[in-house]
C-alpha cells in the first residue's frame, strides 16, 4: 500500500517512516511538511492511505482531507493528534482511524487497519468536534483531472446549475460539487444568499442598484459575471442587513 506522511514537525515525520519502514505492507511515496505540498505529491500519486496531522500552519488536516476527497479514488486517512481522550472519542465513535502522539508501533498498525474513506458531512463533524480552524481557505474544483485550489478570499459569488454549483472568483469560474447548502453554512460569516441558487461574497459587493423592473440588483467589485445577480423579495432584508451590519 502506498503512503504519504503529512506533518510539520519532522521528529514526527521521522517517527512514522522509522515505524513503517518495519512493514513490509506498507511503501512510503512521499512525506510532506503542510497541506499544499501534500496535495501536489498526492496529485502525482494513486495512495492508499495518507498519515495526516491535524493541527498544520496553514492548512490544516482536515481542510486537506476535504480536497482529498476530490480525487477520483479518495485514499483513506489517519489522523495523528495530540488530543486530548474526549476529542479522540469522537473519532473513535465515528470509526476514523487516528494516532495519538507519541506514536506507538502498535496503535499505527491498529489505526491503518481502522482507516477509512472521509465523506464531506464527516469531516464538518470532525472539525466541530476536532476545535480546528474553520471554515475552509479554499474551495477545490477539479479541472482537466487535476484538482485546483481556489482562495475563497478569492470568490465572487458561488451560483446553482442543476447538479453542480459554479464558483465565480477573480481567476475565472469553476464547477464545484460542493452543495450551496453547505457552502452556505460554512462561509455564513463571509457570504449572504441573496436567492434559493446563489450565494454572494459580502467583501464582493460594491452597492444594490434598481432595475429598470423594479429588482433589486447586485453590483460587484473586482469580479467579471455574466450572471445577473438578483435579489429576490424573500432575501432583500437579510442582504440590506448584512451590508449595513458590514
Amino acid at each position: 500500500m502506498k503512503v504519504l506522511i503529512v506533518d510539520d514537525e519532522a521528529p514526527a515525520r521521522n517517527r512514522l517512516r522509522q515505524l513503517l519502514g518495519d512493514a513490509r505492507d506498507y511503501t512510503i511515496v512521499g512525506e510532506a511538511e503542510n497541506g499544499q505540498e501534500a496535495l501536489d505529491i498526492a496529485a502525482q500519486h494513486q495512495l492508499d492511505v495518507v498519515l495526516l496531522d491535524i493541527r498544520m500552519p496553514g492548512m490544516d488536516g482536515i481542510e486537506m482531507a476535504h480536497h482529498l476527497n476530490k480525487f477520483e479514488t479518495p485514499p483513506a486517512v489517519v489522523f495523528t493528534t495530540a488530543y486530548d481522550e474526549y476529542a479522540i472519542d469522537a473519532f473513535e465513535a465515528n470509526a476514523i482511524g487516528y494516532i495519538l502522539k507519541p506514536i506507538r508501533r502498535e496503535r499505527l498498525a491498529q489505526a491503518l487497519q481502522q482507516a477509512a474513506r472521509l465523506n464531506s458531512d464527516l469531516l464538518r463533524d470532525l472539525s466541530d468536534k476536532a476545535g480546528v480552524a474553520k471554515p475552509r481557505k479554499n474551495v477545490c474544483a477539479r479541472v482537466h483531472g487535476e484538482l485546483k485550489l481556489i482562495p475563497i478570499s478569492s470568490v465572487g459569488y458561488f451560483i446553482a446549475y442543476q447538479k453542480y454549483v459554479s464558483v465565480v472568483h477573480s481567476g475565472g469560474s469553476d464547477l464545484i460539487d460542493d452543495p450551496l447548502k453547505a457552502l452556505e453554512e460554512e462561509f455564513e460569516r463571509q457570504f449572504v444568499r441573496i436567492h434559493r441558487g446563489a450565494l454572494v461574497a459580502l467583501s464582493a459587493i460594491e452597492s444594490l442598484k434598481k432595475t429598470e423592473d423594479g429588482r433589486t440588483q447586485v453590483m460587484l467589485r473586482d469580479i467579471t459575471k455574466d450572471d445577473e445577480l438578483i435579489v429576490s423579495r424573500r432575501h432583500i432584508t437579510n442582504v440590506k442587513r448584512r451590508l449595513k451590519k458590514g
